[in-house]
C-alpha cells in the first residue's frame, strides 16, 4: 500500500546486485536494514541454484548463511514471512535497531563476507545514536554505510543502494575519504529517479573491503521511456549493465575514472 516504498527494493534491481556481488556457498550474507528481506531471499535463490548441493551444504545455506536486522515491527514480520515463503526455514533476523549498536563493539566473530542492502535514507538520527559512529551525522544512510564497512570481513564484498548526493555532498566528505581509503569502490551504478516510488535519485555502490580505491567504473542506467508504476524496472533494463560490468567496458553510458585524476574529497 502507501508504505510499500519504505520496505521494498524492485526485485530486478536486487537480482542484478546479487549477480554482481556473487555470494558463494559458505559466505555469511547480511542485511542490516532487512525490510521485506528481498536481498536475502534473492541471494538464497542465487546460491541454491549455483550447484547441486550436498546435505551439509544445504544445511549450511539454511542455518548459517543469512543474517539481518530490522527496526520496524511491520517490516520485521513481512521479512520473516517472506524468507519462510522462499524456503529459508529458520531466518536469522533480529528485531532491533542496527544503528543503536556502537560499531566499536563489532568483533571479528560478528563479521560477514557479503553485505547486500538498501538502507533508509533521509532520516535524522538523534545525537545519542550518532555517538555510536566515528563520523557523526544525522543522515541515516551514512551511519548505515559506516556499520556495513565495519561489519565486513577483509576482502568482504558489498552492494549498497544510497542517495546520489553521497558522491558530492559536503557533509559526507569525511566519510567518503575514509571509505575510499578502506574499501575498493570498483563499480557505481547510477539509477534513474523513478526506480523507487519516492522518486529519490540513487546509486548502487559495489565495493570490497581491505584495499583502497584506484579506479571506479561508472554505468549510467538510462531508458527511453520514464520508469514508473506503468513502466517498472525489469531485468532486461539492466542486462547491458550486467554484461559490461564483468569486464568494466567503456560505452556511451559507461566510463572508468582513476582516483588519481580526481579530488578524493
Amino acid at each position: 500500500g502507501r508504505n510499500g516504498g519504505e520496505y521494498y527494493t524492485p526485485r530486478p534491481l536486487i537480482k542484478t546486485i546479487v549477480e554482481v556481488v556473487k555470494p558463494q556457498l559458505g559466505n555469511k550474507v547480511y542485511d542490516g536494514a532487512v525490510g521485506s528481506a528481498g536481498f536475502l531471499c534473492e541471494a538464497y535463490d542465487y546460491m541454491r541454484g549455483s550447484k547441486d548441493l550436498t546435505v551439509q551444504e544445504y544445511e549450511t545455506l539454511q542455518q548459517r548463511t543469512f543474517y539481518g536486522k530490522e527496526k520496524k515491527s511491520l517490516a520485521y514480520i513481512i521479512g520473516i514471512m517472506n524468507m519462510i515463503l522462499h524456503g529459508i526455514e529458520a531466518p536469522n533476523i533480529l528485531h532491533t535497531n542496527t544503528l543503536g549498536e556502537n560499531i566499536s563493539d563489532i568483533q571479528e566473530k560478528d563479521r560477514v563476507d557479503v553485505v547486500l542492502a538498501n538502507p533508509p535514507f533521509g532520516g535524522s538520527e538523534r545525537a545519542e545514536i550518532q555517538e555510536n559512529f566515528p563520523v557523526r551525522t544525522g543522515e541515516t544512510a551514512y551511519l548505515f554505510l559506516q556499520h556495513f564497512i565495519k561489519i565486513l570481513k577483509k576482502q568482504g564484498r558489498a552492494g549498497v543502494v544510497i542517495k546520489t548526493t553521497f558522491l558530492s555532498n559536503g557533509d559526507a566528505k569525511t566519510l567518503r575519504k575514509e571509505f575510499l581509503e578502506e574499501c575498493n569502490l570498483h563499480t557505481i551504478l547510477v539509477l534513474p529517479a523513478k526506480v523507487f516510488t519516492a522518486g529519490v535519485q540513487t546509486v548502487v555502490l559495489f565495493f570490497e573491503k581491505g584495499s583502497s580505491t584506484r579506479n571506479i567504473w561508472f554505468y549510467e542506467f538510462k531508458t527511453e521511456k520514464n520508469l514508473g508504476k506503468t513502466n517498472p524496472i525489469t531485468e532486461k533494463h539492466l542486462e547491458e549493465f550486467r554484461q559490461l560490468q564483468t569486464v568494466k567496458a567503456d560505452s556511451a553510458i559507461s566510463w572508468t575514472v582513476s582516483i588519481d585524476d580526481v579530488d578524493k574529497e
